[in-house]
């Protein structure tokens, strides 16, 4: 049940407008399934339908490629909503315009974009891969391989941890063409799930964002067209931290709505529940527990809208990413936490939804930077500001 109370950030009137439609078609089109693809740990194929022909995978894709050409700021508004949700969905429409889409744009070919823009638009899931087994926060120990041979580029190694694995027909793949220039030797490959020599491998089976598939990807001679080169040779890191830093401004956006989720369905419950002949949301203490996640719901918003407007202004953002993220991630357990707390034995239990709010909430201070790299960031930007 949606608080009565409105949000207190301002939105212009097409933000709003937008912000409202997919609050319904949430409500409407994936709700229902909610429960269901979390204990299947799989997404509904007709969900994933319904997101393509509601455009949210393709936000910010230009209108010549079938897209919305809308702004960043409107692709988390779309997170936000529907994190508000499930976690899981919200998670693949990020990693799709955030992260893929959001790289296409900015260093595809004219080609490149011409060729999978389109797609990505109306029918094809993209991924991003630069996690490894030995190359987590440290992103650029990966041991991928791709080795020129004609016109093609030859990957050998493996991927961990790839968010929409199963769903995913193109990949970003992140990988080594001459390991003894460190990272200088990272170069972004756009890889096919139909290309030989590639196979998604194991899914993972996680505690929380269940539906979202997080899959190993096994490469063994794959081969790649010199032409799927995402922007220059030996440029692969600077596309990943570029891209990376836009990305966590997602990710803030579905901690934002996870959190609004739990807050919600904790201020229904407790106006409902009684204890000691009145309902609990009369005591005092349950308040002043609600006030505080509201407080931390409403910074935690702002923060991520504030770091999205700069990205969309062309303004530096970097630093205001990190803190969006790291505080909206350790905003969405924390509320999510206090909501189980609210709903007592009733909130442990998988009947109602707030455990799996908290379940769900927990990845955020993990992936796409830990909150430790997200301090290290903070930390640096201030030291380096200093004269």
């Amino acid at each position: 049940m949606e608080s009565s109370r409105p949000a207190l950030t301002v939105l212009s009137d097409d933000e709003a407008s937008f912000r409202s439609a997919i609050r319904e078609f949430a409500e409407n089109e994936i709700k229902p399934h909610v429960q269901k693809m979390d204990q299947a740990a799989q997404l509904d194929k007709d969900v994933l339908k319904k997101l393509f022909e509601m455009g949210l995978m393709g936000i910010e894709t230009p209108e010549k490629y079938g897209g919305a050409g809308s702004s960043f700021t409107m692709a988390c508004l779309a997170v936000e909503e529907l994190g508000r949700i499930d976690g899981s969905v919200s998670v693949l429409v990020d990693v799709q315009n955030t992260l893929v889409t959001n790289a296409l744009l900015r260093w595809g070919t004219d080609a490149q974009k011409e060729n999978y823009l389109p797609k990505m638009a109306k029918e094809w899931v993209g991924a991003y891969a630069l996690s490894e087994s030995g190359s987590g926060s440290d992103a650029f120990a990966l041991k991928l391989r791709a080795e020129k041979k004609g016109d093609k580029f030859v990957l050998n190694g493996n991927k961990l941890w790839i968010t929409n694995g199963n769903e995913a027909s193109l990949f970003i793949v992140f990988a080594n063409i001459d390991p003894s220039k460190g990272y200088k030797g990272i170069t972004a490959f756009l890889v096919e799930k139909n290309f030989a020599g590639f196979k998604v491998g194991k899914k993972e089976d996680k505690l929380g964002i269940r539906a979202s598939s997080t899959c190993e990807l096994l490469f063994e001679n794959c081969e790649v067209p010199v032409s799927n080169v995402l922007g220059e040779i030996g440029k692969g890191y600077k596309i990943a931290i570029e891209t990376l830093n836009e990305g966590r401004i997602g990710i803030g956006a579905q901690m934002v709505g996870i959190a609004q989720g739990a807050f919600e369905a904790a201020l229904s419950y407790v106006k409902s529940r009684e204890q000691f002949g009145k309902a609990i949301g009369q005591f005092q203490g349950v308040q002043f527990q609600l006030a505080e996640m509201r407080t931390e719901l409403e910074a935690a918003r702002l923060m991520v809208y504030n770091a999205a407007r700069l990205k969309d202004s062309g303004q530096p953002f970097i630093e205001q990413a990190a803190m969006a993220k790291l505080f909206s991630s350790r905003a969405a357990e924390h509320i999510a936490s206090t909501a189980i707390d609210l709903f007592g034995g009733n909130g442990f239990t998988k009947e109602y939804p707030v455990e799996k709010f908290w379940r769900d909430a927990k990845i955020g201070q993990i992936y796409e930077g830990t909150s430790n790299m997200q301090l290290q960031t903070i930390a640096k930007m201030e030291m380096d500001a200093i004269p």
